[in-house]
């Protein structure tokens, strides 16, 4: 919070930018207070890969990313299969970090890095689109 008057409050949003809101919306619209006992806040990235990636080795690279990482904290680091799509599984990273600062820095940094990993290890493993005809039941290649 920048300033709070009687008619309006002043909040500094995430690019600096001051946000001027009427008393009566925090009267008539419910808020999150993240820092109200302690600024700490899960983050989350979403990966989008194929069915043959093998996701423990993901985990894997994950825990050797965050150890000693300045920005995380050190309570939540997952991988976990949260949807089965036609074309992909959906992999959820949860990571945890002091600040909501800092969780925006590492989740970018974590999906950069995770991405890289899996283009250079597992480089067929982003979801593809596949084509079936009706004369031929193969799988065509993209």
């Amino acid at each position: 919070m920048e300033e709070i008057t009687l008619t309006y409050v002043v909040v500094r949003i995430w690019d600096e930018r001051c946000l001027v809101l009427p008393v009566t919306y925090f009267l008539e619209k419910p808020f999150q207070n993240w820092t109200r006992t302690s600024s700490d806040i899960l983050g989350t990235v979403f990966l989008y890969v194929d069915y043959g990636l093998p996701v423990e080795r993901l985990r894997e690279h994950l825990t050797h990313l965050l150890v000693d990482h300045p920005k995380w904290d050190g309570r939540v680091a997952s991988i976990q299969v949260t949807d089965a799509k036609e074309n992909c599984k959906e992999l959820r990273v949860l990571l945890s970090s002091s600040s909501s600062g800092f969780s925006w820095d590492l989740r970018v940094e974590m999906r950069e890095k995770l991405i890289d990993f899996i283009n250079r290890e597992y480089p067929d493993s982003f979801p593809k689109v596949r084509l079936r005809s009706e004369d031929t039941p193969e799988t065509l290649p993209t």
